[in-house]
């Protein structure tokens, strides 16, 4: 993402002087002031022609995208399609809108710039030629960017493609855009799919056993599993609030004490006034996972869970310790990176478990990174024999980050 960041500037960089020169040298102006005020129109107008790219080449997009680009361009009319249809035509001479698939036709199948001469029988029409300019992600070229004048000077020309090469750096980023959704989707459903076959499982032969012995129990523990598999796989909203993240795993460590009884001890200090901040879906419930395995494994004493929030200042400090086993600090970078331990698919039961802890945890790792940053990553103390306590921070305020409630 930085480095797509970094070539949409690079181009503004490029395309910005030119057409500036373009610009001031068609009104006849100097490098005093009017090159500034246009300096600032040029900018002033791109930015507003951006966000609307950043859905990628829809006919919404592209409309509310012409306008800005026309009067960057200074042509009486402009269009834009994306191979198979005209996404819109901006300015007046709309007669002239069917012609424009038929003028993107040589340079969608060659990628090249292409200037053609335009027939009008129209005397007051300003329209004579057009040049056409590939858009193009990936090498691929998947769309037109036309303009429309009386005259197709040298300068026109240039600035055309310049305007093209920004918009195909925007349409990259939504590109770009699109796949992070699309990954950090496909990470969801390996997230709940960790969550499904064991949790599930050993919740409902704990709460079958409950049915006859004491069915009262029985029908709350099915109703907290009820409420938690609800929550879990929900289908909407990327981010909820702390208290909702913490109720469903307090309903995790119910299910979970039901079935180890008192060799599940759990301490909870939550700073009321962090309730309300909005995280990540399910960043908690995998390190809690975790802790309760490894602080129940290989040993018949009581096992401590512990869990912290508070305020950290801009920052709600969030950590999630065990008294367990530990682990080996290595494995847990490579766990964190995504590493596998050997190269075969894990054999036997351990060895699939950690591999579910690596997928949680990595998933956690990422999700806070790509949302908030790398410095908001997760921080994990551990070592053989000494317990795990895995600790991290999310910003109490971020633009863009909005909790979705759950429904019970």
């Amino acid at each position: 993402m930085s480095e797509a960041i970094a070539v949409a500037a690079a181009l503004a960089v490029t395309w910005i002087p030119a057409l500036l020169w373009w610009r001031v040298q068609g009104r006849g102006g100097n490098l005093g002031g009017p090159a500034r005020r246009a300096t600032f129109e040029t900018l002033h107008t791109a930015s507003r022609a951006a966000p609307a790219l950043r859905a990628g080449l829809t006919g919404q997009g592209a409309q509310k995208a012409a306008r800005h680009l026309r009067a960057l361009l200074g042509s009486p009319a402009l269009a834009i399609t994306d191979g198979e249809r005209v996404l819109t035509w901006d300015g007046a001479y709309d007669h002239h809108a069917g012609e424009a698939l038929g003028h993107a036709e040589v340079t969608l199948g060659s990628g090249r710039t292409q200037v053609h001469d335009v027939e009008c029988d129209l005397l007051d029409c300003p329209i004579r030629r057009v040049v056409v300019v590939p858009l193009a992600t990936d090498d691929r070229v998947i769309g037109t960017l036309a303009v429309y004048g009386e005259e197709v000077p040298a300068g026109l020309i240039r600035a055309a493609e310049e305007v093209a090469q920004w918009m195909d750096s925007q349409l990259e980023l939504a590109e770009l855009d699109r796949s992070r959704t699309l990954l950090m989707e496909a990470e969801m459903r390996a997230l709940r799919a960790q969550i499904s076959p064991h949790f599930i499982y050993n919740s409902l032969t704990t709460i079958a056993s409950f049915v006859r012995s004491d069915p009262e129990r029985a029908r709350e523990l099915l109703l907290e599993f009820a409420g938690f598999t609800r929550y879990s796989f929900r289908r909407h909203g990327d981010f909820t609030t702390l208290a909702e993240e913490l109720r469903s795993i307090d309903r995790y460590l119910l299910l979970q004490r039901a079935r180890f009884g008192e060799r599940l001890r759990v301490t909870l200090r939550i700073a009321p006034e962090v309730l309300p901040v909005a995280v990540p879906f399910l960043c908690l419930q995998p390190l809690v996972e975790n802790a309760v395995r490894h602080g129940l494994q290989d040993r018949s004493a009581p096992g401590r869970i512990t869990i912290v929030a508070e305020d950290a200042g801009a920052d709600c400090a969030i950590s999630v310790e065990d008294d367990g086993v530990g682990m080996d600090p290595e494995e847990v970078r490579r766990l964190l990176a995504g590493e596998r331990r050997g190269g075969d698919e894990p054999g036997d039961g351990n060895e699939r478990t950690e591999a579910a802890a690596g997928i949680g945890l990595a998933n956690v790792d990422d999700r806070l990174r790509q949302v908030y940053g790398d410095e908001y990553g997760l921080a994990v103390e551990t070592g053989p024999g000494a317990g795990t306590k895995v600790t991290l921070r999310v910003p109490k305020y971020r633009p863009g980050v909005t909790a979705s409630q759950a429904a019970d």
